[in-house]
């Protein structure tokens, strides 16, 4: 008996060894033609075992690259994709870097830092006021989300004027969303829903025909 243990290591061990032993059996086919078709049907194998691979936009390329690694790089066939090679699979991807953007206030994001700055250059007046109470209402809400407890108004209109670089300055008397209606709203969209629900239920009982009661200090007519 042999163990697996004994056996040729799998090198893509998804694909099980029966696909690493059709391919070492490829690679000894001597006519390129019959060994190319050979090649793509063993691709078509290989993506029937390995279904989630077609999630990819471009499984196939992979399933080619796969075949061409499971041959060590040794496999020679018409692909339509260029075969890669030991280096491009050792090669690290490049770094994409650290975000750039020092924010004080992380809690809002740097939407809220860009939405200010353009604000800024709108010219004052009933559009841009009504901008800035959207603005800072979001912000409440961004606030509530990093802090679940509770905000001050007179903290998100601080904390605006700050990042506005002390240019915009929003009245002190300004009315925010009130924080129970941010923490509680899909509880009192339930609790709506629930009450609409009875109401239809009551109505549609009141109309529907009362049953005759006798009255009981009448008798009864007998036919």
């Amino acid at each position: 008996m042999e163990y697996n243990t004994e056996r040729e290591k799998i090198v893509i061990s998804e694909y099980g060894r029966n696909i690493q032993v059709m391919i070492r059996h490829l690679m000894e086919i001597e006519d390129r033609k019959q060994r190319t078709e050979a090649a793509y049907f063993i691709v078509n194998v290989m993506a029937q075992m390995n279904p989630q691979v077609k999630e990819s936009n471009d499984y196939m390329h992979k399933l080619w690259d796969h075949l061409y690694i499971i041959s060590e790089y040794k496999l020679d066939v018409d692909s339509p994709y260029p075969a890669p090679t030991p280096e491009m699979q050792k090669k690290k991807p490049e770094h994409v870097g650290y975000q750039k953007n020092n924010i004080h206030y992380g809690h809002y994001g740097q939407y809220i830092y860009d939405v200010v700055k353009k604000v800024k250059e709108m010219e004052d007046g009933p559009k841009k006021q009504a901008i800035l109470i959207n603005i800072a209402n979001q912000m409440k809400r961004d606030y509530l989300n990093w802090n679940r407890d509770t905000v001050n108004d007179l903290l998100i209109l601080d904390d605006l004027y700050k990042i506005s670089g002390e240019e915009i300055a929003l009245p002190m008397e300004t009315k925010l969303i009130p924080t129970n209606e941010i923490l509680n709203k899909p509880q009192n969209q339930q609790q709506q829903n629930q009450k609409k629900k009875n109401a239809n239920n009551k109505k549609k009982n009141n109309n529907q025909p009362q049953a005759k009661q006798n009255n009981p200090n009448r008798p009864n007519k007998k036919n």
